[in-house]
């Protein structure tokens, strides 16, 4: 327990002196400066990315802006409702030196000074996401097998209209209730 406080603590120290780098070195506004910070963090866990370098027009108008927003942050998982979304661009430096840098943008929703959500255009795609989405869809083409060879015609096996045969029926009864 006490490895994980001090790993929280060496992370969260970490990400204040960048902070700090990016407002007093680079003159940046502390939302973007925030954004960045946590950007870079997020890259580094990837797969693909290092760490993200920030050069000093990272922070300037062509490469950083903060938007009042005033709405949900998007319209997926993070529609919480933010004040200002914040963009900051870097280039994503690879972990292995066989690939060029890849140019990212990160995307920060604030209430105030808190950090609320959080999107950016990572090149590879989160591993939970895929294996929740090709899991769903095996699924799915089971329940379809059965459903085409138990009625002759291929359906989804979600509406009874397209299954005639009385186990389509109840195949289909069955993938409503675990749905």
């Amino acid at each position: 327990m006490a490895c994980a406080v001090s790993a929280f603590a060496d992370s969260l120290d970490e990400r204040n002196e960048l902070i700090h780098h990016f407002v007093t070195d680079y003159n940046a506004n502390p939302l973007v400066a925030d954004c960045a910070a946590h950007g870079n963090f997020i890259a580094s866990t990837s797969t693909a990315f290092d760490h993200v370098e920030f050069p000093p027009e990272s922070f300037d108008a062509s490469h950083s802006a903060i938007e009042p927003w005033n709405d949900s942050f998007d319209d997926k998982k993070q529609r919480i409702k933010v004040d200002n979304v914040v963009t900051v661009e870097g280039q994503g430096m690879p972990k292995s030196n066989e690939r060029d840098p890849a140019p990212l943008k990160f995307r920060c929703g604030y209430v105030g000074s808190q950090l609320l959500a959080f999107g950016w255009n990572d090149p590879v795609p989160p591993l939970r996401a895929q294996s929740h989405t090709s899991a769903h869809t095996t699924t799915k083409g089971k329940h379809a097998a059965k459903t085409k060879s138990s009625s002759g015609k291929a359906s989804s096996g979600k509406t009874k209209s397209t299954a005639k045969s009385g186990s389509a029926t109840k195949s289909t009864k069955k993938t409503s209730k675990k749905h």
